[in-house]
């Protein structure tokens, strides 16, 4: 069943229920009311009768003065204590007939149905007790028929019934028009994926107006979602061309030497070791390039971490002697506070510091620093060097993918323009983030941001 059709049975289906409820109140309460009226006219009917009563004593008189009292169709009619009719004027023999004479002590109204004629009527019989000095010796018994209780009643219900399915036809076709309005958007959406399954282009919703909506914010939030897409899809075509781009040299050096050792052949031992020797190089590098892709691919992938609680200082210092010997260089570290510890994945953390170091060591000749500290919400490890430092309209690009500031310097330390993207991703995975601040010919500061899951002990 459509999400339409749904909407309009639901509201259809509870408009009625709301409307038979409003109705039967409405219906109860006229009845109610109705027959409370015609019992207090009634009820001064029988006061007035009491009143003539201790008037006249005389038979016929009585009958003569009960006549005024007495409604077009019905009866009024005196008991004595032995349940006998001591008298009575009626213009209705069926109510004669239908009510047998009670007696009764106390005061009572009844409403009953009859059904003259295979007909439907209201009637109210009302018995008032008649005393004499203190005694009850008879009841004063008034039985009318109420047909304007009964034509009030199907008039009413024609009202009622009638309101209610104009009600439900009128909720089907606004419920029909509103659910419209709000499955639009949606429609728009599964029309816009539909088309994108297709084309295979992202395309997003036209807003017509901004309503601030639930629907409204599920056009916005679908509309932003394409344009990360579109954002995505552009940094994976760039990306694949920087790819091509930083493969196409080395496979070019590979062939020309190919080619050069097929046209000459081997008989030259200088030329083929050099042809030899670059082939190696340059197939080093692709190796080495491909691992830095298949690092990145990672990075950017939702994975499960291996989260432990890890002792930065000894953790730092480990880094820095495995540092020290691959480059042959001194590192210098500082803490102030030797029990700093995070919570992290030791492989991924490592990885990141020692690009940070790697950059740090590659682009400076003088003294590399790692800070290891702490405030109240983050761990931050710091490396400091006082290099070449990056000038100030690339820092904004250096963590784009195979952006560098100078390639030829670049080539030269076999630098692929990977690094800080890898390092950047595996802080992201790490809830943290990455700062970097250089200033050209005065060193480069970058400061990694863990949060501080744990206290320090």
């Amino acid at each position: 069943m459509k999400i339409t059709t749904k909407i309009n049975v639901i509201t259809t289906a509870w408009l009625l229920l709301i409307l038979i409820a409003i109705n039967s109140i409405v219906f109860l309460s006229f009845m109610t009311i109705t027959f409370n009226l015609v019992q207090n006219e009634v009820q001064q009917k029988s006061s007035d009768i009491i009143k003539v009563m201790k008037k006249n004593d005389e038979q016929g008189s009585l009958n003569d003065k009960l006549l005024p009292y007495l409604a077009s169709h019905g009866f009024i009619r005196i008991i004595d204590d032995q349940g006998h009719v001591q008298t009575q004027v009626s213009n209705d023999q069926y109510l004669l007939k239908k009510i047998d004479p009670e007696f009764l002590r106390k005061e009572k109204t009844t409403k009953r149905i009859i059904r003259p004629h295979g007909g439907e009527e209201q009637i109210i019989i009302y018995q008032h007790p008649i005393s004499n000095s203190g005694k009850v010796t008879g009841t004063l018994e008034i039985a009318e028929r109420v047909p304007g209780l009964e034509l009030g009643k199907d008039v009413l219900l024609g009202i009622l019934s009638f309101c209610t399915l104009l009600g439900a036809v009128l909720s089907l076709l606004g419920g029909k028009w509103l659910s419209n309005i709000i499955i639009r958007p949606i429609s728009n959406i599964i029309g816009s994926m539909e088309e994108i399954e297709q084309s295979g282009v992202p395309k997003k919703i036209v807003i017509q107006r901004e309503t601030k909506d639930e629907l409204n914010k599920l056009a916005v939030t679908f509309n932003r979602m394409i344009d990360r897409l579109d954002v995505t899809l552009e940094q994976q075509k760039q990306f694949i061309s920087d790819a091509s781009h930083e493969l196409k040299t080395p496979l070019t050096v590979i062939k020309s030497y190919a080619d050069l050792l097929r046209r000459r052949g081997i008989q030259n031992v200088d030329m083929t070791l050099e042809a030899i020797e670059s082939i190696h190089s340059e197939a080093t590098r692709i190796q080495k390039m491909t691992e830095r892709f298949l690092d990145l691919a990672k990075t950017e992938v939702d994975e499960d971490l291996d989260f432990k609680l890890i002792p930065l200082t000894e953790f730092c210092q480990r880094i820095i002697q495995q540092l020290e010997v691959a480059y042959s260089r001194k590192l210098k570290f500082h803490t102030e506070n030797n029990k700093i510890a995070v919570l992290a994945d030791e492989l991924k953390l490592k990885q990141v510091i020692i690009i940070i170091v790697d950059n740090a060591l590659k682009y400076s000749k003088e003294q590399v620093e790692i800070f290891v500290e702490e405030n109240e919400r983050h761990v931050i490890i710091r490396v400091v060097d006082y290099g070449i430092g990056i000038p100030a309209d690339d820092i904004d690009s250096i963590f784009e993918r195979f952006y560098r500031v100078d390639k030829a310097r670049s080539r030269e330390t076999g630098g692929m323009g990977l690094g800080l993207p890898i390092a950047k991703n595996i802080m992201k995975q790490h809830h943290g983030e990455i700062k970097l601040r250089s200033k050209e010919g005065q060193g480069t500061e970058v400061a990694l941001l863990l949060p501080k899951e744990t206290k320090t002990t």
